[in-house]
């Protein structure tokens, strides 16, 4: 196997069923897995749920159950989601887990060795629905003079014991580590990590005596740790620490922690002073990806526009959904998405455009050419397009998704692909028949090839696709990485296989709008 890489999501707060956002940051992870895989990679993905804290107890007992018991319920639907949308995860980790409370301990003792946490008494803003302690400097204040915190959430006042952890002393070496080039990205995040930073930092509460779940302090058993610091440990728990395992010392440190924007100061400040604490190498990357709004507004249940990602899935197609999240917005920036917008993005460059294309080409190969491939020697213009494919598939879209612009990339893919639907209206392959047969054969058959680099390409977007048509291809499940672009002799082999193009299935057919959206 190449070379380790270990990407993270945050893991899914399960108070309530999954929405897009969660579905949103589950595709754009498994992209980047999988598109790392194609690079040779060797790949490790963890995803999961986040099951403690003061808003899962609370919302267990308006519902007159146990919080184990909701835990249980939602998690599944998580675990739901992701095989739904076939996000193609090593590790479903789930912080209730005994493996993951031993991980927890250790870093809080491990933090404590350090003499970085110290015993006193809270008191200030707590927002239940955000986990956050919050400074009053921070708070705003609501159209009813309450005071809300900064994501305009309710807060309220706290008194308790708590253990405290010095998150003062790593000031200097957190505003260092947020100055490094590629740790926090986009840019706008980084900005203002630092100015929260250089506003000075207060030691912060990671203990709570006034509920009981989660996971317990060692030596002060009627405390239980701040959700956050458990919650960020899920990342070593996955490899096995606290133990020397294989996977800590292949993984650890992660090379990308992916999450949303709200959650960056958690990702950048305090998991990495713990990590610090701890002895423990940081990780090499987080990036804070933008939301996901409702025809420009952001889902609520207040607002009833919260959207089942798995509705979409079911109705536009699960590929035709990951594409359109990819496509539609510039990674990093907040998007919007409607049913209207994916029907049309989807039919425009998967159906008309790509799926077309398959489906014109093979089927003129299977009807007149009785499916039968030869060697060929192109003309200009055959090795012209051959050239623009290959460069967009080996070059351009590589390059784009290693910097996570997948928009960019896919833009740079679909350009390649209408370059394709160009020759083809320009070298009229159905005239071809009847006037020059054996130059009919070559076009199709340069088409033939330009589709294989455009499937293996897409594959970490549309990996169900791009399969079926790498299949009706003919191309060896082996062959299908990105080294595999650049194998000159392919076409060569599958030839004198005697590989035969089959009557082709469609691939992206067209969507419909549903009634309902469409009155």
């Amino acid at each position: 196997m190449g070379e380790p890489y270990y990407i993270t999501t945050a893991i899914s707060y399960p108070n309530g069923k999954p929405h897009i956002g969660h579905a949103y940051e589950a595709i754009a992870a498994d992209v980047i897995a999988r598109f790392q895989r194609l690079q040779g990679r060797d790949v490790r993905f963890q995803t999961g749920t986040d099951e403690h804290g003061l808003k899962m107890a609370r919302k267990a007992e308006e519902q007159g159950r146990t919080a184990r018991d909701l835990a249980d319920e939602m998690s599944g639907y998580f675990q739901e989601m992701c095989g739904a949308l076939n996000v193609s995860h090593d590790r479903f980790i789930r912080t209730v887990e005994p493996e993951h409370h031993r991980a927890s301990q250790a870093i809080w003792q491990a933090m404590e060795a350090k003499g970085d946490l110290y015993l006193d008494r809270y008191e200030g803003w707590y927002s239940v629905r955000d986990e956050a302690y919050y400074d009053e400097s921070e708070l705003v204040v609501g159209e009813g003079q309450e005071k809300l915190s900064p994501q305009g959430t309710p807060v309220e006042w706290t008194v308790e014991e708590s253990w405290f952890f010095r998150l003062s002393a790593y000031q200097d070496r957190l505003l260092e580590l947020l100055k490094t080039p590629g740790f926090l990205e986009p840019g706008s995040r980084r900005n203002e990590m630092i100015a929260f930073v250089e506003g000075g930092l207060k030691d912060l509460s990671v203990s709570r005596t006034s509920f009981d779940w989660g996971v317990r302090v060692p030596g002060s058993e009627n405390h239980v740790m701040y959700v956050w610091v458990d919650a960020l440990t899920n990342y070593l728990t996955g490899l096995g620490y606290p133990d020397e395992t294989e996977n800590m010392q292949k993984y650890w440190p992660a090379n990308l922690h992916l999450i949303g924007k709200d959650i960056v100061r958690f990702h950048t400040i305090y998991w990495p002073a713990f990590l610090m604490s701890a002895d423990l190498p940081l990780p090499k990357q987080v990036f804070g990806h933008g939301f996901l709004l409702n025809r420009g507004q952001k889902e609520s249940k207040s607002l009833g526009n919260v959207t089942d990602p798995l509705e979409l899935a079911d109705k536009f197609g699960v590929d035709a959904l990951r594409y359109f999240l990819m496509r539609e917005v510039a990674f990093g920036q907040d998007g919007s998405y409607s049913p209207e917008a994916i029907v049309t993005r989807a039919n425009a460059e998967l159906a008309n455009s790509f799926g077309n294309l398959a489906q014109r080409t093979l089927s003129m190969i299977a009807k007149n050419m009785d499916g039968n491939l030869e060697l060929f020697d192109p003309e200009q213009a055959d090795a012209d397009l051959l050239g623009q494919v290959a460069t967009a598939c080996r070059t351009q879209l590589p390059r784009e998704f290693e910097q996570l612009s997948f928009s960019r990339g896919i833009e740079d893919w679909i350009r390649a692909v209408y370059a394709c639907n160009q020759y083809v209206d320009e070298q009229a392959p159905w005239t071809l028949r009847k006037t020059d047969f054996e130059r009919m054969k070559v076009v199709l058959q340069t088409l033939f090839m330009a589709l294989r680099d455009l499937a293996i390409a897409i594959q970490p977007v549309v990996p169900e696709k791009a399969a079926s048509l790498l299949d009706q291809l003919g191309i060896p499940e082996g062959e299908r990485t990105y080294a595999a672009l650049d194998d000159e002799q392919w076409y060569q082999r599958l030839v004198e296989s005697g590989f035969t193009v089959g009557k082709p299935v469609p691939i992206f057919p067209r969507l419909e709008l549903p009634e309902e959206e469409a009155a």
